[in-house]
């Protein structure tokens, strides 16, 4: 009963241990790719954040138009 504590800390921080050097070396292998392969996940990032908001202005100026339509000006507020 006294070597347990002993041998699981010690599992432990072999596991940590190991983990932590994958991590780290995982990181240091990011920092070192071609710049090409970074510039095309910036773009296709921004890509997808212009899809976004053209499909969020698309949106409001439908629902805009289904308020105005279906004759629900009043929950604006205020009369347009």
């Amino acid at each position: 009963m006294e070597w347990i504590p002993i041998v699981l800390v010690t599992f432990k921080v072999l596991v940590l241990g190991t983990g932590m050097f994958f991590a780290i070396k995982w990181h240091y292998d990011q920092g070192k790719k071609p710049d090409e392969e970074r510039r095309a996940v910036l773009r296709a990032a921004g890509k997808v954040a212009a899809v976004f908001v053209l499909s969020a202005l698309v949106l409001g100026l439908a629902t805009f138009v289904l308020i105005r339509v279906l004759g629900l000006e009043w929950m604006l507020g205020s009369s347009f």
